[in-house]
């Protein structure tokens, strides 16, 4: 197995920018791509954006098209999620996961999720 780490959360203003980092424990493991989710209270979790580790092809959820992006570094087995033009509906706890699924836009095909940041928007 392999434990997935958010970090990066926080407190901002919207308009601001937050990046998120999602750190693998392991340097080798079997993955297609990598996904960020979130879930904010009283709903349900939701897909935000992924990407795969070999084409690097990307992925987002319309809420979120040209405001986010994901990226990866595949040597340290690292997933970003920069944030930008934030506002008070993205604040959720983002999860990262991995999956070796090609349907990356569903949360069940998800194996592996990190514990979850917090990301709180104020107006």
């Amino acid at each position: 197995q392999v434990q997935l780490v958010e970090s990066g959360g926080g407190l901002v203003q919207a308009g601001g920018s937050l990046r998120l980092s999602c750190a693998a424990s392991r340097r080798t493991f079997r993955s297609y791509a990598m996904g960020w989710f979130r879930q904010a209270p009283g709903k349900e979790r939701e897909f935000v954006a992924a990407i795969t580790w070999s084409g690097g092809s990307t992925y987002y959820a319309d809420s979120v098209k040209g405001r986010f992006t994901i990226s990866r570094d595949n040597g340290k087995k690292t997933v970003y999620l920069q944030m930008n033009s934030l506002k008070p509906e993205d604040t959720a706890v983002y999860y990262c996961a991995t999956t070796l699924s090609t349907v990356l836009t569903e949360p069940g095909p998800y194996e592996y999720w990190g514990q979850g940041t917090q990301v709180t928007v104020s107006s």
